[in-house]
């Protein structure tokens, strides 16, 4: 058996080497020293990887020692508590459900023996070994888990097996909350006949609640199915997006305190904007850069009803029905893709991308290309400037950004190469020394924000 420790041992070892470098002079600076203390927390993270892949295994052997056929001889009730996950909650000080996730990845991935008696990989072959190289956490295994766990029996088994794979290659790197949304992509992709159903269901259970508090505001508490609330979620992020594009576009101080309010107020004041914009509805102000709701489907699927589309900004896909209706909405814009899409570049005819080619990198990148944000709260930025570099205003010239993310990129000295053609391309984004010494380039746009599968 092999020393499950020694993956333990090698993270402690690089993370002790990456203290000491970033504490050479007495503190972590800025600069090359800066980059050194972000080494440091990278070697951090993956040696706290490696300890909760050991415990994981740990907590599926204190399962089965503590199991229910043993009654009172259990593990667990002879230690003096109730279940085994209370007695490892207990230990790590987490809670219950923190503990039962990692019971249910340590069973998933450990080896397991036929009924002959003969050694079996185990359940989740892909997981394991992602687990035991450091490159998953337990809570994207476990997530990774109970996607395959759902979808096995309506799923073919090839799928899942190809999606488990690929899932785990695209989980390394990323927070939960990114991976939630590429898990969402995967499930409709192993169940598509799921997600029509799903929707009714979601549309059945719709709501928006109002009501007055006692200290006389107003509380809203909604829950909206995706073809409704892609439309409040598009209007929203870019006025939202548009706000913050002046913000940092600009004087860079003296801002006041109401200029630097945190995003959730910029969406109530938003909010409050489009209700007074329907008051008023010959009034044109409504600050929203042009945004529209953009849905995407192959050629192929809307012809045949049967596959999913996407709603920019909405991580769940939806069906083909859904799709359809949508499209019949002069404020949708439905962008249909086939195998021969033929995209228009103007070349330094013009200096602003068009609407069209802002679609065409929205497919591409996804929304920001950098960090994630949806189509709506970015603008299409020159990868060679318009007058420094005499760059065309084509789309391989061309990439969505935030405008935090296109200050960094500008401002810090990052560079950008695109590699492969059109929609399909791939956005890397290569970091200067003082923040990478070796300049490592960092995989960005839809190829990292998306399930790889569904592209």
């Amino acid at each position: 058996m092999q020393d499950p420790f020694t993956g333990v041992e090698a993270a402690l070892a690089a993370a002790r080497d990456a203290w000491t470098a970033a504490h050479a002079g007495g503190s972590a600076a800025d600069g090359v020293e800066g980059a050194m203390l972000a080494a440091l927390n990278s070697a951090m993270g993956s040696l706290r990887r490696h300890v909760e892949a050991v415990h994981a295994s740990v907590a599926a052997e204190v399962a089965r020692a503590s199991r229910v056929e043993l009654g009172n001889a259990g593990l667990a009730k002879q230690q003096g508590f109730r279940s085994p996950t209370s007695m490892i909650a207990a230990a790590t000080g987490t809670n219950v459900g923190d503990a039962a996730r990692l019971v249910a990845v340590g069973e998933a991935t450990a080896p397991r023996m036929t009924l002959t008696g003969a050694d079996a990989p185990p359940k989740h072959a892909e997981v394991a070994a992602g687990l035991q190289s450091g490159r998953l956490s337990v809570a994207a295994a476990g997530a990774i888990i109970a996607l395959l766990d759902r979808t096995a029996l309506r799923g073919d088994p090839h799928a899942v097996h190809e999606a488990e794979r690929v899932l785990v290659g695209q989980a390394e790197g990323l927070p939960m909350d990114q991976l939630r949304k590429i898990l969402a992509r995967a499930e409709a992709w192993l169940d598509p006949d799921g997600v029509q159903p799903r929707e009714d269901e979601l549309r059945a259970t719709a709501y928006v609640h109002v009501r007055e508090d006692r200290d006389g505001s107003i509380l809203l508490d909604a829950r909206l199915d995706p073809e409704r609330g892609a439309v409040v979620k598009t209007v929203i992020d870019a006025m939202v997006g548009e706000v913050l594009r002046r913000r940092d576009e600009g004087p860079r101080g003296g801002m006041s305190a109401d200029e630097q309010r945190p995003i959730p107020q910029l969406r109530a004041d938003a909010l409050a904007t489009i209700c007074r914009h329907a008051l008023a509805c010959e009034s044109k102000d409504v600050p929203t850069g042009g945004a529209t709701v953009v849905i995407r489907i192959g050629l192929d699927q809307l012809e045949s009803g049967i596959g999913l589309g996407t709603i920019d900004g909405v991580s769940q896909p939806v069906s083909v029905q859904t799709i359809r209706r949508m499209a019949a909405d002069a404020q949708v814009i439905p962008c249909v893709l086939g195998a021969d899409s033929e995209i228009l570049d103007f070349g330094r005819a013009k200096r602003l991308f068009t609407a069209s080619q802002k679609l065409a990198l929205g497919e591409r990148d996804g929304g920001c290309a950098g960090c994630g944000l949806p189509p709506g709260m970015t603008q299409v930025h020159h990868l060679r400037w318009w007058h420094r570099d005499a760059g065309p205003t084509d789309l391989d010239n061309g990439i969505l950004l935030c405008t935090r993310c296109h200050h960094r990129v500008h401002d810090d000295g990052w560079e950008i190469r695109i590699e492969g053609p059109g929609v399909r391309a791939k956005v890397w984004f290569i970091p200067p020394v003082r923040v990478d010494p070796a300049r490592t380039p960092r995989l960005g746009g839809r190829a990292r924000y998306d399930y790889a599968l569904s592209a």
